[in-house]
């Protein structure tokens, strides 16, 4: 049978299935992982359906590859419970694929039919708005926009609401996408009764997601560690597209970006500032020299008191007087694994990216926390990163997990 004939097969099948926006490697290591778990232990049955709304030719191969493959290798890797872990599972998640710009009326179809859930992790210009979009267009060129137009055709069609999960690493982001599309849907002059089907029948669903996903395998495939997290704000009538140990649901997201923020994000950054200021000293030229990696860093004396320090004397002090609905300690031993994880290859250079305002979303708001609850606590240590880099504590921030 050819591969046409079972694509359409697929479209006009009756079962129901999840629709993600991106085809990166952390949503095959992450969202469509945790789904072809769910399907292989029979918790769920839907499948994904992805939609490439790029044009890249890596874009153009890894969709190719999901219309023929049954499945697709995620490498785990890593330190879990002291143990190494180092093994490959095969994922088999993926129904099949359509590239926005050729098969457009393909996804309208199934969207109309088959979609309980979607999914996303667009690129970091992915909520921003064309000025040129309007409903007519096939597709429209931003994501919000080809959001409405998919659920303006499903009310007209089928007026089943749809579960809406945002996987971007925006604070609140099923809140964002929902009052982007709202407002575009008053821009574009749409009816009450679908704004009204828009805010109060559609699911919005705020997430947080964590998972270090290093490297591709091509065509499909990652490589990634052990830890993952789907945090999910619960709300009324929230049925989730699969079922997995990774999944948490929340009555409110606060607590855990927080943790995430003050630890995982701060940590980073942090060694990252300490490793661009001993280099910058000229000290230990030769030895800082061969540090690259989060993993190398914590390999080395010096940057590994560095964390150490930092997070016992000024962070965890913070974090533990905020009350946390959490488990600090526990969220602490996590992180430190997970950054001693001898195969994730995790560039320094990469995490320096936007470094300055790295330090205003990660490490001024443990400082504000700290002045506000510990006001008699020395937080010497942060307060030297953000004099280093020309910040004051006083400065307005952005909080947010990039």
């Amino acid at each position: 049978m050819s591969d046409e004939v079972n694509l359409m097969q697929a479209v006009h099948s009756n079962k129901s299935v999840i629709m993600q926006f991106g085809t990166s490697r952390f949503l095959q290591a992450h969202v469509d992982f945790f789904v072809g778990e769910s399907l292989a232990q029979g918790h769920s049955k839907s499948k994904v359906v992805i939609v490439q709304t790029s044009s890249s030719s890596s874009g153009k191969q890894r969709l190719a590859a999901f219309k023929k493959a049954s499945a697709y290798p995620v490498k785990i890797q890593g330190i879990q419970g002291g143990e190494i872990v180092d093994e490959t599972r095969y994922i088999d998640s993926i129904e099949t694929g359509f590239q926005a710009d050729n098969e457009w009326d393909d996804i309208v179809t199934v969207f109309c039919q088959r979609v309980t859930h979607v999914v996303s992790n667009t690129a970091d210009q992915g909520y921003v708005l064309e000025e040129d979009d309007h409903l007519q267009l096939t597709p429209p060129k931003s994501f919000p926009a080809k959001l409405l137009v998919l659920l303006s055709a499903r009310f007209e069609v089928n007026a089943i609401p749809v579960t809406i999960m945002p996987c971007e690493l925006v604070v609140n982001n099923g809140d964002v996408i929902k009052n982007l599309v709202l407002e575009l849907a008053k821009q574009w002059s749409l009816s009450d009764a679908f704004l009204e089907w828009l805010q109060n029948q559609c699911l919005w669903v705020n997430s947080l997601v964590d998972r270090i996903v290093s490297e591709s395998i091509d065509p499909i495939g990652a490589v990634a560690e052990p830890y993952a997290l789907w945090a999910i704000e619960n709300q009324p009538n929230l049925v989730l597209p699969c079922k997995h140990k990774a999944i948490r649901v929340l009555e409110n997201l606060e607590d855990a970006e927080f943790l995430k923020l003050g630890v995982l994000n701060l940590s980073h950054t942090f060694i990252v500032d300490t490793w661009r200021k001993l280099k910058a000293d000229g000290r230990l030229n030769d030895e800082i020299a061969q540090v690259n990696t989060v993993f190398e860093a914590m390999e080395n004396p010096i940057l590994r008191v560095a964390f150490e320090t930092v997070l016992t004397d000024e962070v965890i002090p913070v974090l533990l007087a905020m009350d946390l609905n959490e488990d600090v300690t526990a969220y602490v031993d996590t992180v430190r694994e997970r950054f001693l994880n001898p195969f994730l290859k995790h560039r320094l250079q990469d995490i320096e990216q936007n470094h300055v305002a790295k330090i205003e979303r990660r490490i001024m708001p443990i400082i504000k926390k700290g002045k506000q609850l510990l006001p008699n606590v020395s937080l010497t240590h942060l307060e030297a990163c953000l004099s280093r880099n020309q910040l004051s504590p006083s400065q307005n921030q952005l909080m947010g997990n990039k």
